[in-house]
Order: C-alpha cells, then structure tokens, then sequence
C-alpha cells in the first residue's frame, strides 16, 4: 500500500470537459468560492475577473485560467455571472454531492471541528463523532453524542459516513486508518503528523500544523533578514 495524498502539481477534481484539474488551481476555487458566496450574500450579480482576483488574493490572470479549466470565460466588460460561476465552480468542486462526514476523535481538536459551523454552510454534513474514553461517550457536543470508537464500522454503516476526519494521537492513528478504509471509506482527512499508508484508490489528506507553522517561520525569517538588508525601522 502506499499514501494516496493529494500534493502539489498532482491532478486534483474533474472539470467540467472531464479533465484532472491541477491541484494549484483546485485550491484556489475553494477560495473563488468562498468570495463568490460572500458576494451573492450582498447582492452582487456580475464579477469581473480583477474584483474576483482582488477578492481572492490571487493575479487575475490566474483567475481567468483557473474558470477556463471550467469553461467559464467572462464576457469582456461584463464579467462573470456571479450565482453562475458559483454552482459551475461548487459542482466542479463536487459540493453538489452528499457528504456526510464522521470525525473519529473527541479531544480538543475533535469538538471544535465538530462545532465548527462552516461545515454545513459549505455542504459537509457531520454526522457522527467518536472516541474510545469512556468518560467522553455518550456525552454530547452540540447536537451530536459521542459514540464508542469499537463501533466505529456499525455507526459509519448507519449514519452513511463518506468522509473521515482523524483528529488522534499518532501512535493509534495508522490501526484507525486502516479501520477506516476496510468500512469502505474512500476520503480521509488527517491532523495526525505522521505518514498514513494506505491504498491507492484511496483520497488522503494531511494538516500538519507544526509544519505549516514551520514554514511560516520560514517566511518570516526571510522577511526580517530583507527588512534588515534594506535598514527599514524596527528590523
């Protein structure tokens, strides 16, 4: 088996043609949609391909290749039909299928996914969270109770889960993993900062926060030696 993970420059969804779209370009729709739902919420009808880019934090000629990978071309002096673009980029996306997400933890993290708000919003429906402490099942965090992670295959058979989110220690969260994708479970998500195995026909994803935070002071590092190169107050 190896880690079936979506990185950088491996296709990413469909487009609207039947093509593998580039994974730069699929993280980036997630955000035209994120602006584009902000804008229908205000009324705004039509877009241009700068206001989309400006909104986004993105060149707008990234935006304009990235929706011709959707057959989406804005009309010159008109722009994008904002509810238009919106449905192509959600269906393109695959927001327009049911997803029904079980998260298998119950810390910190696992509650605060489990409440997050912005799920539901965005078309992820969380329908079931787990946990092995016996002080923590049965108990409840928002409208969800906690069950016992030993059922895990029974509760995603029963609520439909078609998606997994990890949120576990790493010593427990490969043994999990493989659980997981045995009940069937092609999608995962994982915060665990260790390398899952699994098969190929499987989707998985890592957040790893330390590493995020990493390069973020990277970044950050590189900033400060330009503003000190360049003798700006406060280097």
């Amino acid at each position: 088996m190896g880690a079936a993970q979506t990185a950088p420059g491996e296709p990413g969804p469909a487009g609207s043609a039947g093509r593998q779209l580039p994974a730069a370009t699929v993280s980036r729709l997630t955000i035209y949609l994120r602006a584009l739902t902000g804008m229908l919420a205000d009324g705004v009808e039509r877009v241009s391909s700068e206001a989309l880019a400006e909104a986004a934090g993105v060149g707008s000629s990234n935006v304009r290749k990235d929706l011709s990978y959707l057959g989406s071309y804005g009309t010159r002096g008109v722009g994008y039909e904002v509810a238009h673009l919106s449905r192509n980029i959600a269906q393109a996306l695959g927001l327009t299928h049911e997803w029904r997400v079980a998260i298998v933890g119950a810390g910190n993290l696992g509650r605060a996914l489990a409440g997050y708000a912005g799920f539901e919003s965005r078309g992820f429906d969380v329908v079931a969270l787990l946990d092995a402490d016996q002080m923590l099942i049965g108990s409840e965090v928002g409208w969800l109770r906690i069950s016992d992670v030993a059922d895990l295959e029974a509760v995603l058979a029963r609520t439909r889960a078609n998606m997994v989110v990890l949120a576990l220690p790493s010593a427990v969260v490969q043994a999990m993993c493989d659980r997981v994708v045995a009940a069937g479970v092609r999608s995962i998500l994982s915060f665990a900062p260790v390398v899952l195995q699994v098969p190929d026909n499987v989707t998985l994803r890592k957040v790893d926060m330390a590493t995020e935070l990493q390069i973020l002071a990277y970044h950050a590092q590189r900033d400060q030696e330009r503003d000190i190169a360049e003798g700006l107050p406060g280097a």
